[in-house]
């Protein structure tokens, strides 16, 4: 018996079956959010990384650029261990100290004040056109006032790290409790739920991912306010030795401070995307 001959319906199914080409798993990585394998990732990572310092050497090297403008990858890595050798630890943690404690200060005030802007229009039409007002102003314009109230002391490095991210804290907030959809709140109502149950089980549960997110966004912006805080009768940390070592015209120290703060940083951010991974193990794409 001769075999029947196929129908353009078992064609088509017989071709959605074959093995995709290089060429067509290439374009299918490069689609927009199309997923990667974790090698790749790394490898990526790795020379997202590698690149600039090849390129930072090679300049270097060249000449083109005097040392004392851009000094070498192994200027600064010896910098980096005579630091270490002189204090560098203990100007992390001063400096680590007063980022944390200005960052959770703002959190901790501004947190509350953006769920209730976001949540009752009256405290909107209070709050937010002065808080719209006060966060376009640059933190360091406030040192001069920072400096007569709260003294030259730790509360001053604090303060200037606190004003700089406790408006931005706020205003992100309250849009996400704005972005709560509103049948979330109807359904809730009419289950008899009251103002304090709506505001805690409904608005806090539904944006707090949102929340971890903002504050992880903002510990950004606190370590970025770090050199304009200890511009303030600082004598340690890490933005003081970076402004000393400019007065000193000592390059290869202002590269480590810049690196030191950038690696704090990086980990910061990965402890938050680690928590958040750990506590909304259901919002993974």
């Amino acid at each position: 018996m001769s075999a029947a001959p196929l129908d353009s319906a078992d064609g088509l199914a017989l071709g959605m079956h074959k093995p995709a080409s290089g060429g067509a798993r290439w374009r299918e990585r490069m689609r927009i959010r199309a997923a990667i394998p974790n090698w790749v990732y790394v490898l990526l990572s790795v020379f997202g990384f590698l690149l600039p310092l090849l390129v930072w050497q090679l300049v270097a090297a060249s000449g083109w650029v005097g040392a004392l403008f851009l000094p070498s990858p192994g200027a600064v890595v010896h910098s980096f261990v005579d630091w270490t050798h002189n204090g560098l630890s203990d100007d992390t943690l001063i400096s680590i100290y007063r980022v944390v404690m200005g960052f959770v200060i703002a959190a901790v005030i501004g947190v509350p004040l953006g769920i209730y802007i976001g949540a009752y229009k009256w405290f909107e039409a209070l709050l937010q056109p002065i808080n719209d007002f006060v966060r376009y102003m640059p933190a360091s314009a406030f040192i001069p006032l920072v400096l007569l109230w709260v003294g030259i002391g730790e509360g001053s490095k604090i303060a200037i790290i606190f004003i700089g991210v406790i408006f931005q804290i706020i205003v992100m907030v309250a849009d996400a409790v704005r972005r709560v959809p509103e049948n979330y709140l109807e359904v809730a109502y009419t289950m008899g739920a009251t103002q304090g149950e709506v505001l805690g089980l409904v608005i806090w549960r539904s944006v707090l991912p949102e929340l971890l997110d903002i504050l992880r966004i903002n510990m950004g912006w606190a370590w970025t306010y770090l050199v304009v805080a200890e511009m303030v009768a600082a004598n340690s940390g890490l933005g003081f030795q970076i402004l000393q070592s400019q007065r000193f015209l000592n390059t290869p120290k202002i590269f480590v401070g810049i690196f030191v703060i950038g690696l704090i940083g990086l980990l910061f951010d990965l402890a938050f995307r680690w928590i958040y991974r750990l506590v909304f193990p259901w919002k993974r794409a």
